[in-house]
This record gives C-alpha cells, sequence and structure tokens, in this order.
C-alpha cells in the first residue's frame, strides 16, 4: 500500500504533456507569496503537565491525524503582496492545516482605510490519492501492470485504458473495451506501477488556502497582515531541580517545550506565550484551560531569553530574539537563567488510607474499602520568594529532580558528583511568595502501618478508633507528617487522642510525630461522626 500511495502521488505530476500545461494554467497569478512573511506566533496550552509527552503526541498524530494535541495558537503573518486599484481575488496559501477559519482577519497596513474586504473563503479540499481516484468515477484512465517474466526476459508492463466505476483500498472497478470482460476488478496492489490521469480539472488543491475577494483604491505594494487562531500547537515548562548532598540546598533550571503539529512552519517568529485560565469555547463545549504563572522575571542572556509580565488577568512571556518554530517538531528554549543554591527542606507524609472520594451522606460501613497503604511519601519544599533567590513566576509543568553522587570525580567546570534522577512530579503554577510541594517518591527505610482498633454505631453517631505505627530504620531522626481523612461525615470531634495534632481542613488532620533512628513509634486516636 505505501508504494501505491507514492505511485498515485506520482500520477499527479507523470501526466501527459497537455496536462502539464492545464496544471500551470490553474496556478493562481495572485496567489501571495510566503517568501517575504514576518510571523509573531502566540502559544497557548492546555496541556496536562502528568501526561504530556511530546513523542507520544508525535506518534497518535501519526496513527490518527484527527487527533488533537492540547494547545492552540494565535498566528500573525505579515506578507508584502500587489493590488490593483478596484477589486481583487487574492489566494493566501501556506497557511496551518489546524486554523479556525471563523478567526481569520485581513487588513491592508499600507492602505487601512481604503481597503476592504467584500468575500473570504476558506479552502481545505486538499488533494490525495483516493481524492484523485474519486474525482475520476466515471472517467477514463490508464493502468499500468507489472507482468509475470522469466529469468532474463524483459517484459514490458501491461497497458489498460478503461472506464474507473469504483474503488476500495483493496481494488479498482474498470469499464474495459474487451465484450467478453467489460468489467474487471483489479487489486490495488504492488503489481500497479502506475496510474495516468487525462487531466487535473478535480478542484483540488495541495495546500490549505484562503481566498479574499477585496476592493482598493490604491493600486500598487501592500504590506497586509493576516492573523488566525490554528490547533495542535502547544508548550509545556520543564524544571530540572538538582539537590545538594545534604538535602539542604538545589539548583533549579527552567525550559519551554514547544510541540508544533499545526501543519506550518513559523520561521523566525516573534515568539510569545500566554500562562493563566483563558476561556475559549470549543464545539464540545470543552473550555481550554492553558497552564498558569504569576509574578514577574527577565530572561536568559537579558534581551534575548522569556520576558515576563502581567497582562490582564494572565501572565505574558515574550523571547527577546526571532526564533524558527519547524511544522512536526519539538522544540526546547531556556525559560530563565538557572538558579543556584536555593534553600529546600525534605518532609515525609504517611497517609494510611486515602477515600476514593466523599461520600454524599454519612459512610456507616464498618469495614473500610481496599487496603492500609504502608508507604511513607518523601516531598521536597521549596519558597518561592526572593529571600531564597527565587521569587518568579513558575507556570505549570514537569519537575525531575536529581540529586549528586559525591563518589563520583568532578568534572571540569562541574560541580562534583554526577546527578542521579531521583523522581519527578508534576506543579501548577506557583506565583511569588508561594511554596512548591514536590513528590519525588516514597521512604526506603520509613515506613507505615495503620489498624482499625475500635467501630461502634448507636443511632446517628458512629465512633471510631485506630492506631498507627511508624518505624524509622534511618540512621538519623526523621519527622513525618501523619495524615488521616476523616472521611464517614463532615460532621467529627477527636475525643481522644496519643499526639497533638492539626486540623488541616474540614475531612483532614495532620499529626505531625518526630521518629528516632531505629526507633517504632505508634499514635492512638478516636474520632466522633455525628449527623
Amino acid at each position: 500500500m505505501p508504494r501505491l500511495i507514492l505511485l498515485l502521488w506520482s500520477a499527479c505530476l507523470l501526466i501527459s504533456t497537455i496536462a502539464h500545461a492545464q496544471v500551470r494554467a490553474l496556478a493562481p497569478k495572485d496567489d501571495a507569496a510566503a517568501t517575504d512573511s514576518k510571523f509573531s506566533l502566540t502559544i497557548y496550552s492546555t496541556a496536562d503537565p502528568a501526561t504530556f509527552d511530546p513523542q507520544q503526541i508525535a506518534e497518535e498524530r501519526q496513527a490518527n491525524p484527527a487527533y488533537k494535541i492540547p494547545g492552540y495558537g494565535v498566528v500573525r503573518e505579515t506578507r508584502k503582496i500587489p493590488l490593483v486599484a478596484g477589486e481583487n481575488q487574492l489566494k493566501f496559501t501556506n497557511v496551518a492545516a489546524g486554523i479556525d477559519p471563523t478567526t481569520v482577519s485581513f487588513k491592508s497596513l499600507t492602505a487601512p482605510d481604503s481597503t476592504a474586504v467584500l468575500e473570504q473563503n476558506f479552502e481545505y479540499d486538499i488533494v490525495s490519492p483516493d481524492k484523485l481516484l474519486e474525482k475520476y468515477l466515471g472517467k477514463s484512465v490508464i493502468i499500468n501492470r507489472k507482468q509475470e517474466s522469466r529469468p532474463g526476459e524483459r517484459t514490458l508492463p501491461e497497458t489498460i485504458e478503461a472506464k474507473l466505476l469504483a474503488f476500495t483500498p483493496e481494488q479498482l472497478v474498470l469499464e474495459t473495451n474487451n465484450k467478453q470482460l467489460p468489467v474487471q476488478m483489479i487489486p490495488r496492489t504492488h503489481d500497479i506501477t502506475e496510474i495516468k490521469l487525462f487531466e487535473l480539472k478535480t478542484g483540488l488543491i495541495t495546500k490549505p488556502t484562503l481566498v479574499w475577494k477585496l476592493n482598493t483604491d490604491r493600486a500598487g505594494d501592500h504590506d497586509v497582515l493576516v492573523s488566525y487562531q490554528t490547533d495542535n500547537i502547544t508548550w509545556r515548562a520543564d524544571y530540572t531541580l538538582v539537590i545538594n548532598k545534604d538535602d539542604a540546598a538545589a539548583d533549579l533550571s527552567s525550559w519551554v517545550t514547544l510541540v508544533n503539529e499545526s501543519g506550518a512552519a513559523y520561521p523566525e517568529a516573534k515568539l510569545k506565550l500566554v500562562a493563566g485560565d483563558v476561556r475559549r469555547l470549543r464545539p464540545d463545549r470543552e473550555v481550554a484551560r492553558p497552564m498558569g504563572g504569576g509574578g514577574g522575571f527577565a530572561g536568559a542572556a537579558a534581551d534575548t531569553g522569556f520576558k515576563e509580565k502581567s497582562f490582564f488577568e494572565y501572565h505574558l512571556y515574550t523571547l527577546g530574539r526571532p526564533t524558527s518554530v519547524a511544522n512536526n517538531s519539538t522544540k526546547q528554549i531556556e525559560l530563565f537563567p538557572a538558579k543556584a543554591n536555593l534553600p529546600v527542606s525534605k518532609t515525609y507524609v504517611y497517609s494510611g488510607y486515602e477515600p476514593e472520594a466523599y461520600s454524599p451522606q454519612a459512610d456507616t460501613n464498618r469495614d473500610i474499602r481496599g487496603a492500609f497503604n504502608k508507604k511513607v511519601d518523601v516531598y521536597l519544599q521549596l519558597k518561592n520568594s526572593e529571600k531564597n533567590n527565587l521569587g518568579i513566576p513558575l507556570p505549570a509543568g514537569r519537575i525531575r529532580v536529581y540529586k549528586r553522587d559525591d563518589a563520583d570525580p568532578k568534572q571540569a567546570g562541574e560541580a562534583g558528583g554526577t546527578p542521579e534522577f531521583i523522581g519527578e512530579d508534576k506543579i501548577d503554577h506557583t506565583p511569588k511568595d508561594e511554596t512548591l510541594l514536590v513528590r519525588i517518591g516514597s521512604a526506603f527505610d520509613v515506613t507505615g502501618e495503620r489498624k482499625q482498633t475500635n467501630f461502634t454505631e448507636e443511632g446517628r453517631t458512629i465512633t471510631e478508633s485506630f492506631e498507627i505505627k511508624l518505624r524509622n530504620h534511618k540512621k538519623e531522626a526523621v519527622q513525618v507528617i501523619v495524615k488521616e481523612n476523616l472521611y464517614r461525615w463532615s460532621q467529627w470531634e477527636i475525643t481522644a487522642a496519643s499526639e497533638k495534632f492539626d486540623k488541616h481542613d474540614s475531612r483532614t488532620i495532620h499529626i505531625p510525630i518526630q521518629v528516632k533512628p531505629d526507633e517504632e513509634k505508634t499514635i492512638t486516636y478516636t474520632v466522633k461522626y455525628t449527623w
């Protein structure tokens, strides 16, 4: 099949001399050449940093061209085009295949007051092998097929001139001049070496094209601005955090990952990224929620990196230099210069039971659904403040955490030790002076155990007791936050507790516990629910 598709495409070009002349005649003389175009590109993202994978997106698009990647962009392009006084027809090619034609706007920058758009069309019936065959149903075609030959002999291909009656991915149905076999079904296999078409007046085009009928009082060259929204372009922030040997400080760097599957390239474009919850109506009533950010910073290398500013209720990141964004590509650009020696702290959290959801009514089932967890999670905490040498907007993205192995030799110009990967998480948009809490994995030497020790129900009251054990097999003491979810009902009271606790929210308490080296610590509490 791939070879057949290639042959069909070749059929568009390898036809008779007359057909070639017709192709040249059909080429629009008033097409606005894109050789002198200047681009401005603003990209929005609806990608989930936890699941956003550029390589997977590319593979998904190849397997399913109808798949839309989570994001969109606003393209602004200026071109210099010649216009005559009066009515003109202008064809604008090389636009994104993912264009939303309802967002297109056209403006003459040279004579805005005397140039008016009368009609606007978007032509997207793109040529393909099957579309070409569809246009030739009921028309004559010439098909060349391989013939079997003996070793050492050269056999010319079989030529069939016939009327195309129908076709499927597997076969062609032909009407021939053979009176004994007037209808033939030919398999669409590699035996077909060539399909010749007599003409190309099919109405198909090779590229998506915007067509305007416009009127102007001014003849000559015009600088025109065309803008539109396009799907299948997106971005994500990627962070790298490298902590020191004491787990007390870290270096932070960040990159922007751009993915362009829009069907167009944007050479030497002025690039902007929007961070914030921008509402965009979709045909399926989906609301696009791009990644967010806050605060302000100047990008890498002063005037050439990203600069951030508040923009309405969002934040705008503008690259200080032009950059080329190729079609079907992934590109990375530094978001801000690396920040060194940021204070961090390590936190252990034990959550023995996480309910899937809270019930709309009191949960009176004595048996707790699901097994208790024994893992103690490890978090890194980082204050996004100027005092901590940060205090910049951090758009939502994926953060990967590394730690240097000091046993490795020091490399020239680098800190000692090879950075080894120790975990990753996603972060939401984090304005300055907020705290980042990054979950990087579960502790190997710190474990937890939880069990229900009592359950009674009397009328509209439940009393329940738990015992929680923490074991520390490390050589140093650890501070663990025991997180308990009080999921049975919203009205509750802790009637007994072996340790002090904090009410974190309406359904959760936190119990901070220090566990000494090689110690087992036991915590108990009783909760009473009423409704």
